[in-house]
C-alpha cells in the first residue's frame, strides 16, 4: 500500500524543473550581460564597426571574384542582420525592463524619503512655533529693567514718604 501511495504521489505531483536541468542560468548575470550589450549596441563605436564590416563584406563580394561567398543580393548579409536584430531586440527590451525596475525602486525610495522629510519639516515647524510662544512669555532684559526701575522708584517714593512722616 505504501508503494501505491508513493506511485500516486509521483503521478499526482507535477515534475517541474526536471526536464531542462541543463538550462539553469543566473538571471542576474544574463540581465547584466544584456544591459552591457544593449549599451554597446547604442554607441557610435558599434555603428562604425558595423558600417566597416558591411563595406568590407560588400566590397569583397563585388570585387574579389574568387572570394564571392555572398553574391550581389547579399542574402547571407541580410540573414546576418536579421539574426542580429532578432537577438538585439529582446536583449534591449530586457535591459529596459531592468532599468524600469530600478527606476521603480528608486521612485519608491524617493517617495518615502519625501514623506519622511515632510514629516520632519512639519515637526520642526511645530517645535519652532512652540519655541516662539515660549519665548514670547519669557521676560526680556528690557522688560526686567523697566520693572526693576519701577520697583526702585516705588521704593524710593516709599522711603521718602516715610522720612517725611517721621
Amino acid at each position: 500500500m505504501s508503494s501505491e501511495l508513493n506511485a500516486r504521489q509521483r503521478l499526482d505531483t507535477p515534475q517541474t524543473g526536471r526536464r531542462f536541468r541543463f538550462l539553469t542560468y543566473d538571471v542576474e548575470a544574463v540581465g547584466r550581460a544584456s544591459e552591457r550589450l544593449a549599451r554597446f549596441l547604442g554607441t557610435g563605436r558599434y555603428l562604425m564597426i558595423q558600417t566597416i564590416i558591411v563595406i568590407v563584406w560588400v566590397a569583397l563580394n563585388i570585387f574579389a571574384v574568387r572570394l564571392q561567398w555572398d553574391p550581389y543580393p547579399f542574402i547571407l548579409l541580410n540573414l546576418a542582420f536579421s539574426t542580429q536584430a532578432a537577438y538585439a531586440a529582446p536583449l534591449i527590451l530586457l535591459a529596459q525592463n531592468r532599468q524600469e525596475n530600478r527606476d521603480r525602486v528608486s521612485l519608491e525610495e524617493d517617495r518615502s524619503r519625501a514623506e519622511q522629510t515632510k514629516a520632519d519639516t512639519e515637526f520642526l515647524a511645530r517645535e519652532l512655533a512652540a519655541l516662539r510662544i515660549a519665548v514670547g512669555e519669557v521676560a526680556t532684559r528690557d522688560y526686567l529693567r523697566r520693572e526693576l526701575d519701577e520697583i526702585k522708584t516705588i521704593l524710593a517714593d516709599t522711603e521718602e514718604s516715610q522720612t517725611r512722616h517721621k
